[in-house]
């Protein structure tokens, strides 16, 4: 894009609490890595494709589906407790080492096998043509976090009691991340070590496009969205 060098980073680390090699597990016939992978790939987006992890077997999958592995993730960023900015700095700085240095880079999980290229085209088209620092796709919540309700023991009340009364059409809309990935221009990073900016654009997907990915139910829930969308296309 406009002559820049872009890089594409799968954070995957070898650890996962809730579902046991998480980031290497069958889905739907192929590692789920997979996915983000050749949808990197196929996007045509980018200079290199590499995956970012601690773990040999992971390494090894990332390279059998055509991504890149120039370093092992350290120790330090590969504990619970390190964050997905830390990784990325860790990466970027491993490419430095090389002399070899980027512009934009996009941060793609590993477990997004909802996302398509033409979604990654567009949020680097909105990066790049409305400067943005960042742009990362997002999805508009069921229903309005208005009028969103909280417990205390078995007594129920709304969390803001002032929209008790007022209709769902009038409440403004509200999205969440759809945690699938995060385009910035390198420097932008650099300053602050954050994703999400202030000066920060964003795409809105359909819900059908996303699904969280933390346990087994969700799991099967990504299967099934995956298996419809691509009925849908054939068809």
């Amino acid at each position: 894009m406009q002559n820049k060098k872009i890089l594409a980073i799968i954070p995957a680390r070898g650890g996962s609490k809730r579902i046991p090699r998480k980031n290497i597990k069958d889905f739907l016939g192929k590692p789920i890595i997979a996915y983000s992978i050749e949808a990197a790939l196929n996007s045509r987006l980018f200079d290199e494709v590499m995956v970012s992890t601690d773990d040999e077997e992971i390494a090894r999958v990332a390279k059998k589906y055509g991504a890149s592995v120039p370093f092992m993730r350290s120790e330090k960023n590969s504990n619970d407790h390190a964050t997905t900015a830390d990784v990325i700095e860790e990466v970027l700085a491993g490419y430095e080492e090389k002399s070899i240095k980027f512009d934009i880079f996009c941060c793609i999980y590993p477990t997004a096998p909802l996302i398509d290229g033409a979604t990654l085209k567009n949020c680097c088209t909105l990066l790049i043509d409305e400067k943005f620092d960042s742009v990362f796709p997002i999805v508009r919540f069921g229903y309005p976090i208005q009028r969103a309700l909280k417990m205390t023991g078995s007594k129920i009340e709304m969390m803001w009691p002032e929209n008790m009364n007022t209709r769902s059409q009038d409440l403004p809309a509200a999205y969440h991340d759809s945690g699938q990935f995060y385009w910035m221009w390198k420097d932008a990073f650099l300053r602050n070590k954050k994703l999400f900016e202030k000066n920060s654009g964003a795409v809105i997907l359909d819900n059908l496009l996303v699904q969280d990915i933390d346990n087994l139910e969700d799991w099967k829930l990504a299967e099934f969205k995956y298996e419809f969308i691509n009925k849908n296309k054939k068809s």
